[in-house]
C-alpha cells in the first residue's frame, strides 16, 4: 500500500494522502497501545484530535503524540482505560491542501480476579460462600469445577452459584474439602482464564477424658494423671484450668506436648477437686470435666504407754488416727483382736469418728504387755504399738518336783514372774541357803528363774526346800520337793518280727521310769539254754532290730530299760524263730543331688539279707518313656552309686536289688527329677567377623594343624603321608632314619624299599594271649571294677570304665565297631566298694611285660607292624594278669626307619589295684586313646591304600593324645 501511496504522490504531486495503521484498535483495559499515521506528500503539520474532537496537545500525561519524521506521526494510548474508547483523528496539512484519517479505538476490561483467596476456611457445617471475583467486558460467565468435575447444581441442592458468581455450599462437610477452580469465560473474544481455591473445612473439636474420676493417695508423694484425648480439624490445643486458673508446666503440674495429660505431683488434699480440659483449635472450642479424689491414707496421732496395777479397777488405752476416708480402728494384744462390739465383760471397745478406746476391767497381770492399734481404710492401713505396763506381786511357777539319788547333782528350778522385779530366798527346814552347815548346795540366779542346785549325800538332802520371791508389791512362797529317783521297771515285748538273720522286736515303754528319761534300752537274745548275748540300744532309735541270727532258729529276746539311776528289771523271755534262708530284703533308697544338677547320688541301706551273705547289688535306671540302662552289678559292700552326665530336667527311675545265693531281693524303688539346664550368657563377640569367615579361618588353621602334625611326624617319627610319598614314589628312607636305628640299636629289620608302613586294625575278637596263656574273662556290665591307688609319684591314676565290652590293653577296634558299640552311653557312674582287693604291681621289665612276651611271639609268624593306635572311643581292659592302666598322658609314636615302623614300647608301671569306696564308673572314654605297640611288620607294598585310608584316624589320635 505504501508503494501506492508513492506512485500516487508521483502521478498527482499536489495532493496529499493519509492512512492510520493499524485502521481500527482493540485495547485491554491497563494495556498500551500506539497508531502509526502515515502521510504522502508534503505535509507542514501532523496533528491528532480525540474522540471530544480536540486536539491532542504533547504534554497529555495518558496520551502522547509525537512526530518521528516529515511524513509520520504516532499516537501512543498508555494504560488504557474506558474514557480512552471512541474516534481518533490524524489530520495533515500542507498550506491550503488538507488530509486526515480515523481510527476507531475500542477499550475493553479483560477477564480480571479481584478477589480469589486460597486457602478460604469455613467452619463444618456452615454455609459457605467461596468468593471468587472476576471482572471483564464483557461480563464473564463463571463456570466451578470440583474434583475436576463441573459443580451440578441442579443435582445437588446444597451447591448454589450466586449472582456475584461467589459458590455457595450450605452446611459445607469435611467429605467437601479439597481443590475448587473457579472458570471465567467471555464467548465473545473466546477468552478463559480460571483460579484454583483451596477450600478447607475446620472441625469443631471433640474431647474425652479418659476417667471421668481419678483417685490419688495424699501425704505419700504420688503423682496423679489427668487425661483427655481431643480431636478435630486442625489439631486443637488442650490446655487444662483448675478453679479458672490455667495450669502450666512447673514445680506442681507437668503437661505432656500436646497438652493431653496432665501430671499433679506430690499429690496433696487441697489438689482434690475438678479440673477442666479444654480443647481449641479454629471452628471452635470444647471442654470437659475431670475429677480428682484425694484420699488420705490412714496415720494413728495419737497412742501413749500406760501403767496399771494389778486389781485396779479399771485402764482405759486410747488411740487417734486420721484419714481420708475415716479410718476403723480395732486393737490386738497378742493373738487376739478386739473390735467395737466385743463381746467380753472385762475388754471393752468403743469408738467415736476418729477415735477408739480400749477398756479393760479388774486388771490381771496376764494384760501386760505390746497392743497393736491398727487404722484401717479403704487404701491403706497404719500400726502403731504400746505397752501396758502392770504392777504385780510375785507369782512362782513350774513344777515342784525333782528326782536324783545319791551323788548326783539336781537343780531345782524357782521360776518367777514379778514387776518390778523380784529378789528370791532359798529355805531348808527355816534356815536360808547355802548356810554354814550345808555344804552341798549352790544358787544360780538369772533375772526370772533362780536355780538351786543340790549334790544329796544321804537320804537327809531328799525332801521339802523353800522359794520366797519379793518386790514392792508382796511376797509369795513356794515348796519345792526333792525325790529319790529309782530305776524304772521293765519294758513289755509286744511282738518280735524275725526275718532270716534278723528279728525287730516292738515293745511298749516301762510304766514306771523312776522320775527320770529312759536313755538306754539292752536288749539279750539266746538259743534256748545257752549263754546270753547283748546289745545296748539308744532309747531315741525307736524300733530295735537284732542282727547276726541263724536261719530258721529258735530264740529267745527280753529287755531292760536304763536311766541315770541304773539298770531296772529285765522283762519276761519271749521266743521267736527265725526265716529259712530266702531271698534278701529290698534296700532302701535315698537321693542326693551332686554339685552339677544332673548328676545324683543314690544310696541304700541294707535291709534283712535273707540268712545269705548278700553276693552283690544289681543296679538299673532310666529315663521316665525311655528304656532301661545296662544293668550294673557292684560287689556287696557297696553302699551308693553316682549318676553322672544325666539329661537335664528328666524324670528318672532307679531300682536296686539285692542278691545272695537264694536269689534277688524285690528291687528297692527311687523317683527323682533332675534340675533345668542352667542358662549362660554367650559372651559378646569381641570382633565383627561373621559365622562364614570365622568358619572359614577355623578350616585353614585346621588344614594348616594337620600339615604341621604331618611334618612333625615325618622328621620325628618316620611316620605320616609325607613319609608314605618319600617311600613309595621318592625311594627315599626319610631324614635320619637309619643313623637314628643305628644309634639306637632298635632296627626291626634291614632296608627293603618293597616294604611299607601300615596301620593295623583289629576288631575286639583278635585277642593276644598273655604270658600265663590266658587272660581274665572280658567284664560286662556287672562286673565290679577296681580303681587302682596311687602307689608311685610317677603313676597316675586312672578311671576304669564300666562298659558291655571292653578290652583294654591288646589292639585297636575299628570305627565300625566302636560307633555300634553298647559303650556308648554318655552315663558316668561312681559307686562304692567296701572290701579292697590288692592286685600284684605289673614289672618294669620289657622282657617281662605281657605285650614285649605276646609281641616276640607273633613276630615269627607275621611281619612286624607300625604301632598300634586305639580309633576307637571303646576303652579296652587288659588281657594282662598285670593289668596296665590306661595312659592319660600325651601319647608318643615310635620311630621308624626307611624299612619299616619300629616298635618302641617304654615299660609302664601299674601300680596296686584296691577297690576304693569311691569307684568312679564312666561312660564314653574321653582320655587319649591308648598307644598300643608290638614287633610285628607285615608288607607294605599292598597295603599302602590301607595305610592311606587311616591316614585321618592316625593324626585324630596323635592330636587327641596331644592334649
Amino acid at each position: 500500500m505504501r508503494l501506492m501511496y508513492i506512485l500516487f504522490s508521483l502521478l498527482y504531486p499536489a495532493t496529499i494522502q493519509v492512512q492510520i495503521t493499524p485502521t481500527q484498535g482493540e485495547i485491554s483495559v491497563g494495556e498500551s497501545k500506539f497508531f502509526l499515521c502515515e502521510v504522502v506528500g508534503d505535509a507542514k503539520d501532523i496533528d491528532w484530535y480525540d474522540p471530544s474532537g480536540e486536539r491532542i496537545l504533547p504534554n497529555r500525561p495518558d496520551i502522547f503524540v509525537s512526530r518521528s519524521d516529515e511524513a509520520t506521526s504516532t499516537l501512543t494510548i498508555y494504560h488504557a482505560n474506558v474514557d480512552n474508547a471512541g474516534i481518533y483523528k490524524c489530520v495533515a496539512k500542507n498550506g491550503d491542501k488538507e488530509a486526515q484519517a480515523t481510527v476507531q479505538v475500542k477499550i475493553f476490561q479483560k477477564i480480571t480476579f479481584q478477589s480469589a483467596p486460597s486457602p478460604q476456611e469455613f467452619s463444618e457445617g456452615d454455609d459457605a460462600d467461596i468468593i471468587c471475583d472476576v471482572v471483564s467486558s464483557p461480563p464473564p460467565a463463571i463456570i466451578w469445577k470440583h474434583k475436576g468435575s463441573k459443580i451440578q447444581v441442579a443435582k445437588d441442592v446444597r451447591f448454589r452459584i450466586m449472582g456475584n458468581g461467589h459458590l455457595q455450599i450450605r452446611g459445607i462437610k469435611k467429605t467437601d474439602e479439597g481443590m475448587y477452580n473457579c472458570e471465567a469465560r467471555v464467548m465473545a473474544r473466546g477468552e478463559i482464564d480460571f483460579r484454583m481455591i483451596k477450600v478447607v473445612v475446620n472441625v469443631l473439636p471433640t474431647i474425652r477424658a479418659r476417667q471421668s474420676e481419678v483417685n490419688a493417695t495424699a501425704d505419700v508423694g504420688n503423682s496423679a494423671l489427668l487425661a483427655c484425648d481431643a480431636d478435630g480439624f486442625p489439631e486443637p490445643t488442650v490446655t487444662w484450668a483448675h478453679n479458672n486458673i490455667v495450669l502450666e508446666t512447673g514445680d506442681k503440674y507437668s503437661l505432656n506436648e500436646d497438652g493431653s495429660e496432665l501430671v499433679i505431683k506430690d499429690v496433696k488434699k487441697v489438689d482434690e477437686g475438678d479440673y477442666t480440659c479444654i480443647a481449641k483449635n479454629k471452628a471452635g472450642e470444647k471442654a470437659e470435666e475431670v475429677s480428682l479424689n484425694v484420699f488420705v491414707q490412714p496415720k494413728i496421732t495419737y497412742l501413749n504407754n500406760q501403767t496399771a496395777s494389778e486389781f485396779d479397777e479399771k485402764v482405759i488405752l486410747t488411740c487417734e488416727a486420721s484419714g481420708d476416708p475415716t479410718p476403723d480402728i480395732s486393737w490386738s494384744f497378742e493373738n487376739r483382736v478386739f473390735t467395737e462390739g466385743h463381746l467380753d465383760r472385762n475388754i471393752v471397745v468403743r469408738s467415736h469418728a476418729r477415735v477408739s478406746s480400749l477398756t479393760l476391767k479388774n486388771v490381771q497381770f496376764t494384760y501386760a504387755g505390746q497392743y497393736l492399734c491398727t487404722a484401717n481404710n479403704s487404701i491403706g492401713q497404719d500400726n502403731q504399738q504400746m505397752y501396758l505396763e502392770v504392777r504385780y506381786a510375785p507369782k512362782i511357777l513350774g513344777p515342784v518336783t525333782a528326782y536324783t539319788w545319791e551323788g548326783n547333782p539336781a537343780n531345782i528350778s524357782c521360776e518367777v514372774e514379778a514387776h518390778p522385779g523380784a529378789s528370791v530366798v532359798w529355805f531348808r527346814d527355816g534356815l536360808q541357803l547355802p548356810s554354814a552347815n550345808v555344804t552341798n548346795t549352790k544358787i544360780y540366779n538369772t533375772p526370772t528363774i533362780s536355780y538351786l542346785e543340790i549334790t544329796p549325800e544321804s537320804q537327809n538332802d531328799f525332801g521339802s526346800y523353800n522359794c520366797t520371791a519379793t518386790n514392792v508389791m508382796g511376797t509369795e512362797s513356794k515348796e519345792f520337793l526333792l525325790i529319790q529317783a529309782e530305776v524304772p521297771s521293765s519294758p513289755e515285748i509286744q511282738q518280735v518280727e524275725p526275718f532270716s538273720s534278723t528279728a525287730v522286736v516292738e515293745f511298749e515303754e516301762p510304766d514306771s521310769m523312776g522320775g527320770v528319761p529312759i536313755i538306754k534300752y539292752r536288749v539279750e537274745w539266746r538259743l534256748p539254754g545257752q549263754a546270753w548275748n547283748g546289745r545296748v540300744y539308744d532309747a531315741e532309735e525307736g524300733e530295735i532290730t537284732i542282727v547276726d541270727l541263724k536261719p530258721e532258729t529258735t530264740y529267745e529276746v527280753r529287755m531292760s530299760a536304763i536311766n541315770g539311776k541304773g539298770e531296772g528289771e529285765r522283762s519276761p523271755a519271749s521266743t521267736f524263730k527265725t526265716e529259712p534262708v530266702r531271698e534278701p530284703s529290698a534296700p532302701k533308697l535315698e537321693v542326693k543331688v551332686q554339685n552339677r544338677g544332673n548328676s545324683l547320688k543314690v544310696n541304700w541301706i541294707k535291709q534283712d539279707d535273707g540268712g545269705s551273705p548278700i553276693k552283690h547289688y544289681l543296679v538299673r535306671y532310666k529315663a521316665h518313656t525311655s528304656h532301661w540302662k545296662p544293668e550294673i552289678r557292684l560287689p556287696n559292700g557297696s553302699e551308693y552309686v553316682v549318676l553322672s552326665g544325666l539329661d537335664w530336667n528328666t524324670e528318672y527311675e532307679i531300682h536296686v536289688v539285692a542278691e545272695n545265693q537264694q536269689g534277688k531281693s524285690e528291687p528297692g524303688i527311687l523317683s527323682f527329677r533332675t534340675a533345668i539346664e542352667p542358662t549362660t550368657i554367650p559372651a559378646k563377640p569381641a570382633s565383627g567377623l561373621g559365622t562364614g569367615a570365622i568358619v572359614g579361618i577355623l578350616i585353614v588353621v585346621f588344614f594348616l594343624l594337620l600339615v604341621g602334625v604331618d611334618v612333625t611326624c615325618y622328621f620325628l617319627n618316620k611316620c605320616g603321608l609325607l613319609m608314605c610319598i618319600a617311600v613309595n614314589f621318592c625311594g627315599k628312607a626319610g631324614p635320619g632314619a637309619k643313623s637314628k636305628d643305628i644309634e639306637e640299636g632298635k632296627a626291626a629289620f634291614t632296608k627293603d624299599e618293597s616294604k611299607e608302613p601300615i596301620v593295623e586294625v583289629r576288631t575286639e575278637e583278635e585277642h593276644i594271649p598273655n604270658q600265663e596263656g590266658g587272660g581274665p574273662t572280658e567284664p560286662n556290665e556287672t562286673t565290679p571294677l577296681t580303681e587302682p591307688e596311687p602307689a608311685a609319684a610317677d603313676t597316675t591314676s586312672t578311671v576304669v570304665n564300666l562298659l558291655p565290652s571292653t578290652a583294654t590293653n591288646s589292639v585297636t577296634e575299628s570305627f565300625s565297631t566302636a560307633h555300634s558299640s553298647p559303650a556308648s552311653e554318655s552315663t558316668m557312674l561312681t559307686t562304692s566298694a567296701s572290701s579292697p582287693t590288692k592286685v600284684a604291681p605289673a614289672k618294669s621289665s620289657p622282657q617281662n611285660s605281657p605285650v614285649a612276651q605276646s609281641s616276640s611271639v607273633k613276630a615269627n609268624t607275621q611281619p612286624d607292624v607300625g604301632p598300634l593306635v586305639d580309633l576307637s572311643d571303646t576303652p579296652k581292659v587288659p588281657h594282662s594278669s598285670n593289668p596296665i592302666p590306661p595312659v592319660s598322658g600325651p601319647v608318643s609314636l615310635p620311630s621308624a626307619n626307611a624299612d619299616g615302623l619300629q616298635s618302641q614300647c617304654d615299660p609302664v608301671k601299674a601300680p596296686d589295684s584296691t577297690q576304693n569306696k569311691d569307684l568312679q564308673v564312666d561312660g564314653p572314654a574321653k582320655d587319649a586313646p591308648n598307644a598300643l605297640c608290638t614287633d610285628s611288620t607285615t608288607p607294605a607294598q599292598n597295603e599302602y591304600e590301607h595305610f592311606h585310608f587311616h591316614i585321618p584316624q592316625l593324626v585324630t589320635s596323635i592330636l587327641v593324645a596331644s592334649q
